[in-house]
């Protein structure tokens, strides 16, 4: 029996997974070219799973003594390159009992080797007595930093111009980031800005999401295995949220087949893959957790704050928009080439990360907005967060670590609550839209909210924004009520108590909406 996994990298003989070589050609290449390459993408991808097997392949068709180790113990000393090659010469000894025969695998530690010269000693000596060419794949080498991570670069640098003799015929470097980008200064808010510590590499290459056939045919093993089919609807739908990020993709189906739909007679639908998304948003399980975290980082803030906002992000450094690239933040539109958030799953996820602090800090609110039968009536809800939003949005905004778009989160967070009670919310944004779109859904009742901000220097948005929720109200169902929300940032404005208000406008398209000043 197999499974979908979500956990550490794929085997072959307990979880579903594609060929991973297939999905990087040109490997093999570049090894029988003798080449230093970097393979750079964001976690949980398929990047060891890939240099894993390549590296099990290589060895047992015998031209090639290859194997992945791994630098992450160096981690704990990047301070201390001495103990930090310590620690990573005892991890490659380990790693080479478990994947290669004793004749290939890593000799006897030279005992007097010098400090800054340890890796390099044991990989010549290892070099020059393996009986094949020494191929190694280093992984999680973006775990280093600062002076350790400068001395290992450099060791493989000094290493280079040895080889194969005395030194490994091809290796690559495994990480989320390129070299220019490694870390360098102590907490990491700088790095190397150039390839030159390891200026020897060929090549840098990015492992890639899944395809929808991709997609597909992940899904049909599981059909294969067990004679649960997904449908041709639910396949298109988990890569429309995923955008094929391979974890998600994984951990969409095994919430489907393992949670959702234990029984292997019943059909995976689209329905099914709707809320299995759900589950893992509110979950928030390891892999977006970790992704979330990003989100504390400077240069990660200041291309995701202007996004949620809908705003542009100003005049960012190229590293800092590549660096949100690589962590799988954000990727380009394949259409238009502008960033935008990453997957649906992710554009869910990011707010309700940034808004988790403020929902901590919430009053107890009672559901006013409800009707005897429990059903939403938007008018109640908006009154309820009028009154909420007189008084407590001044001290809430100041709590926001996201100031430029602290009112949007907090907004989120009192919807979040709503939401907890039954309903759901969704929310659309991108890069120069000027805009945010919020849609709650309970029961059969629909609100379409367009977040605006008018900020120094610019003109009232009201015009503007009424466009853009007519727009907005036509893709939702039909009767929605809409909201026009219009956040005034501009200084010397009375307090947000004086300042709140709420009146009914018309869109250009004859809708009657709620316009909010707050």
């Amino acid at each position: 029996m197999r499974y979908f996994n979500t956990a550490g990298p794929c085997r072959p003989d307990i979880h579903y997974m594609l060929s991973p070589v297939k999905r990087l050609p040109g490997l093999r290449r570049l090894i029988d070219q003798q080449a230093y390459f970097v393979v750079h993408a964001p976690r949980q991808v398929g990047k060891t799973t890939l240099m894993l097997t390549l590296a099990q392949q290589l060895t047992a068709e015998g031209r090639y003594a290859a194997v992945l180790l791994s630098l992450e113990v160096g981690a704990a000393f990047n301070a201390d390159p001495d103990r930090a090659e310590a620690a990573i010469l005892g991890a490659w000894q380990v790693g080479c009992r478990a994947w290669l025969p004793p004749a290939l695998g890593l000799p006897a530690l030279e005992a007097n080797a010098p400090v800054g010269q340890r890796l390099l000693s044991a990989l010549t000596a290892w070099a020059q007595t393996c009986p094949r060419p020494l191929v190694l794949f280093l992984d999680e080498i973006d775990a280093l930093e600062d002076m350790t991570l400068i001395s290992v670069l450099r060791q493989l640098r000094a290493g280079y111009p040895s080889r194969p003799q005395a030194f490994p015929w091809s290796l690559a470097l495994i990480g989320m980031r390129d070299v220019r980008d490694y870390k360098v200064a102590a907490g990491g808010s700088d790095r190397l800005r150039t390839a030159s510590p390891f200026n020897i590499k060929m090549r840098s290459l990015t492992l890639g999401n899944f395809t929808q056939d991709e997609v597909a045919q992940l899904y049909r093993q599981h059909t294969t295995e067990t004679g649960q089919v997904f449908t041709d609807e639910a396949v298109a739908y988990a890569y429309d949220l995923t955008a094929g990020q391979p974890w998600l993709v994984n951990a969409l189906a095994k919430v489907c087949v393992e949670e959702l739909v234990e029984d292997t007679g019943q059909t995976i639908t689209r329905d099914d893959i709707e809320a299995a998304q759900w589950v893992l948003i509110e979950r928030q399980d390891t892999h977006l957790d970790s992704l979330a975290e990003r989100l504390r980082e400077p240069r990660v803030r200041n291309l995701i704050a202007p996004m949620l906002a809908g705003d542009l992000p100003g005049d960012l450094p190229d590293d800092d928009r590549r660096y949100v690239l690589d962590l799988g933040l954000v990727r380009r539109n394949p259409d238009t080439g502008v960033l935008e958030v990453a997957n649906p799953v992710y554009r869910e996820v990011l707010p309700r990360v940034l808004s988790g602090g403020v929902q901590d800090a919430l009053p107890r609110l009672e559901p006013v907005w409800l009707d005897g039968e429990g059903r939403l009536v938007p008018e109640k809800l908006l009154e309820a967060f009028l009154g909420f939003w007189r008084q407590h949005g001044e001290p809430l905004l100041r709590g926001v670590a996201y100031h430029e778009i602290a009112p949007h989160i907090v907004l989120m967070a009192y919807l979040q609550r709503v939401e907890n009670g039954g309903g759901r919310v969704t929310r659309e944004y991108a890069i120069g839209s000027g805009r945010m779109d919020v849609c709650l859904r309970y029961g059969g009742v629909t609100v379409g909210i367009e977040l605006k901000v008018w900020r120094e220097g610019a003109g009232d948005p009201e015009a503007e924004g009424l466009e853009q929720l007519e727009r907005y109200l036509a893709g939702l169902a039909a009767g929605a009520a809409g909201w026009l929300v219009i956040f005034d940032r501009r200084a010397g404005q009375p307090p947000v108590a004086e300042r709140t208000r709420a009146y009914r406008a018309v869109t250009p398209g004859g809708r009657a909406v709620t316009v909010v000043r707050a």
